[in-house]
């Protein structure tokens, strides 16, 4: 297993980080799987996979470059241990606070063309093919990430960045509950505390790194993916997939055109977002869009019909929907299938 020595005052000082880039190569590794792990996905891979394929990956090398680039991962024959293999560094440049995905794929498009192929020889776990010894590999894959980017995450880019800040919400949450090692423990698969300021980042046999002192920051993507990254031994990161509930199908949050009548679209898209468990106004506030004024007004309206309850957690209060508020979602979407909107 890949594990991380990490003492108290890195851990303490450790951050989370939203970074566009993080979430176009995520996704760019989902268009080339070409599998998605709920229907949110599924339905995505639908409607972006032709115009990936016919597009920039399309062209002969840069397939090909994205495919070692990947290494194991870049195969759809690959078993899902073997899925696990090593990304070429370069592709993933380790995310800075604020970083624009301009910024970011500047520094993808800045390789010495000579580490690129290095890095790609690990990726691959061999020789270079020929095709691939060449100096415009950096520009192609900042190319190839510039189209994800403006084709196919851009469009969505302010609802990501709400679940993502949702995402962080409740990580913050869980630490104050119950400390960083709840969090690391459930980052993704492979991930867990250890003891002995020992961080367990992947369950492959890579070597040990000591950290201490380095700069940690902490990444989730929408995408159902997770890396590891780092510059030198100053800085390093985790690349991590956003709970599920909260990167899930749009269409589980669409407001019944019904219920948006009876409560109000913004009010009710409160209490469709309630059906993926407890959550706080802050959490509500990131993935509706709403201000904090206006998701504490819904709620208490709420609250007041009986149609959500709440309970303190820490220095968070959480609500969800009672049997009542279940009722009447429940109710509007099996009667009018057809009419929900998304009108949150």
């Amino acid at each position: 297993m890949g594990w991380w020595q990490v003492d108290a005052d890195t851990l303490a000082r450790s951050r989370f980080v939203l970074s566009p880039l993080a979430e176009t190569f995520a996704s760019l590794r989902l268009l080339q799987w070409g599998v998605g792990a709920h229907p949110g996905e599924q339905e995505w891979l639908r409607e972006q996979l032709p115009g990936y394929r016919a597009g920039p990956a399309a062209d002969p090398v840069t397939a090909l470059l994205i495919r070692s680039g990947l290494g194991r991962w870049g195969s759809p024959r690959a078993s899902a241990f073997e899925r696990g293999g090593w990304i070429a560094d370069f592709l993933t440049p380790t995310p800075r606070d604020g970083e624009s995905f301009e910024q970011g794929v500047a520094r993808v498009r800045a390789t010495d063309p000579a580490a690129a192929r290095a890095h790609l020889r690990v990726s691959l776990a061999g020789p270079l093919p020929a095709a691939l010894d060449r100096d415009d590999l950096p520009e192609r894959a900042a190319a190839l990430l510039t189209y994800v980017w403006e084709a196919t995450v851009r469009p969505s880019w302010e609802r990501r960045r709400r679940v993502l800040e949702a995402d962080v919400v409740a990580r913050t949450a869980q630490a104050g509950r119950g400390g960083w090692a709840a969090v690391l423990d459930s980052l993704r698969p492979g991930t867990r505390w250890l003891g002995e300021n020992r961080f367990q980042v992947n369950a492959h046999a890579y070597p040990p790194r000591e950290i201490s002192g380095a700069e940690l920051v902490f990444v989730p993507v929408t995408p159902s993916a997770g890396w590891v990254s780092w510059e030198g031994r100053e800085r390093y990161a985790v690349v991590y997939p956003c709970a599920g509930a909260l990167a899930g199908d749009d269409r589980e949050r669409a407001v019944p055109a019904a219920l948006g009548a009876l409560l109000g679209p913004a009010r009710a898209a409160v209490l469709v977002l309630l059906g993926q468990g407890p959550l706080s106004t802050t959490q509500l506030v990131a993935l509706t869009g709403q201000g904090l004024g206006s998701v504490g007004r819904h709620l208490r309206v709420l609250l007041d019909a009986g149609l959500v309850e709440r309970r303190r957690a820490g220095r968070s209060v959480l609500y969800w929907r009672t049997g009542a508020g279940e009722v009447l979602v429940g109710a509007q979407k099996a009667r009018h299938p057809a009419e929900l909107a998304s009108e949150a």
